[in-house]
This record gives structure tokens, C-alpha cells and sequence, in this order.
């Protein structure tokens, strides 16, 4: 199994990747995951999308098509947020313009978000609401606020706040395991040509 986290913060550093590599470690101990990518939007690796990504454009192909086949090999995906403004950060949502259904779609994904506060409800809300329409990501119910970030998840545990990281570090991992389930149920899902999307290429 391949599952490939996408860390959305344009920050770097970011307390967003720190959260990533914790679930990359956390999901490469257990049992039938082969392989556990991170694609980091820090520093804005990805151009604006434009319409010539629909068009072939050989720039676009030659940005794009690592990152598409690494999708396209994926299983399941891991979408780390911040919350900036009460919003999932532009970056975050120009990847989700530039993925399609041949990439992400009918592939199940746990939303984790973060905040330095007591926020990280609102991009929870958004993505659920508009980053799947197209491309067909399947959201599954379970999802992370990592909330007071500073405070958890640290490889120094004199920086970490003992209640909550141990509560964080044992959410983390049992929601992981549901995403492990749903990559296992939803790859025959695909494999059955049912979710074919060339007949109605967009959601509704």
C-alpha cells in the first residue's frame, strides 16, 4: 500500500510538515504500508493553474507529470492544513485545480488540520465542501484538529504538552488505520471499471 501525504502550508519551515512527518513515521510502522510519500507546497513549488494544463502544454506536462504519477500510484492521500485567516491556504487549494479524478479519484483521504490556536474547524468545512467536485477524492468520516500545534507532536517531549500529544499521537494513529481500511475497500471499488469517469467527467 502507498499512501502519499500532501503538506499544504506555503511556510518553511512549518509546524504543518512537522505534523506530516509524524504521520509518515507513524504510518510506515504498521503493518501493509509499503511506502509513504510527502509532496511539501512550501515555497510554492506548483504555478497557478492556468488553462493549459487542459491543454496539453508541454511546461505543465513536464512540472506535472512526477507528481501525477506518484498520485496515480497512491492508494490513499493524508491533507495536512493550516488554518490561515480561517481558510485552507491558496496552495493548498491551486493543488486540488490542478488533480483529477485519473489522479485522487474514488481514493480515500484523511483531512488533518492545524492550528496554533483553538481554530481548525473552518478548513475541515471547506475542503469537505469544494476540493473533491472534480477530481473525486473521497473524504472519509474521521478527521484531525491537531489544535495548540506548538505544543504536540515535537520530537523534544520537553516541548510537548504530555496530555494532549499523547492524546494527538493515539488519534493520529487509530485514524490511520481507518484510512489503511478504506484504501483496502475502495481499490477493488476501482479496479471494477464502475467509477469509469469519461462518460461524466464532472461532479455536480
Amino acid at each position: 500500500m502507498r499512501i502519499t501525504i500532501i503538506s499544504g502550508s506555503h511556510r518553511n519551515p512549518s509546524q504543518s510538515i512537522k505534523v506530516a512527518r509524524h504521520i509518515q513515521t507513524v504510518l510506515l510502522a504498521k503493518d501493509g504500508v509499503d511506502s509513504v510519500e510527502i509532496f511539501s507546497l512550501a515555497d510554492n513549488p506548483l504555478p497557478l493553474w492556468d488553462q493549459r494544463v487542459w491543454e496539453g502544454d508541454p511546461e505543465w506536462q513536464e512540472l506535472l507529470g512526477p507528481l501525477q504519477t506518484g498520485l496515480r500510484e497512491s492508494d490513499g492521500f493524508v491533507i495536512v492544513s493550516p488554518e490561515w485567516h480561517g481558510q485552507v491556504p491558496s496552495g493548498l487549494k491551486n493543488f486540488f485545480l490542478l488533480c483529477s479524478a485519473r489522479e485522487v479519484g474514488h481514493k480515500p483521504a484523511l483531512i488533518v488540520t492545524v492550528s496554533a490556536g483553538d481554530g481548525g474547524a473552518y478548513p475541515v468545512a471547506e475542503l469537505r465542501m469544494s476540493s473533491y467536485k472534480n477530481n473525486r477524492i473521497c473524504y472519509i468520516p474521521e478527521q484531525i484538529i491537531v489544535r495548540k500545534v506548538e505544543q504536540v507532536l515535537n520530537e523534544d517531549v520537553q516541548l510537548n504538552d504530555a496530555g494532549s500529544d499523547d492524546f494527538y499521537r493515539r488519534r493520529i494513529s487509530w485514524s490511520l488505520d481507518i484510512l489503511k481500511a478504506y484504501a483496502t475497500a475502495l481499490k477493488p471499488l476501482r479496479e471494477s471499471g464502475i467509477t469509469d469517469t469519461e462518460l461524466f467527467k464532472n461532479g455536480m
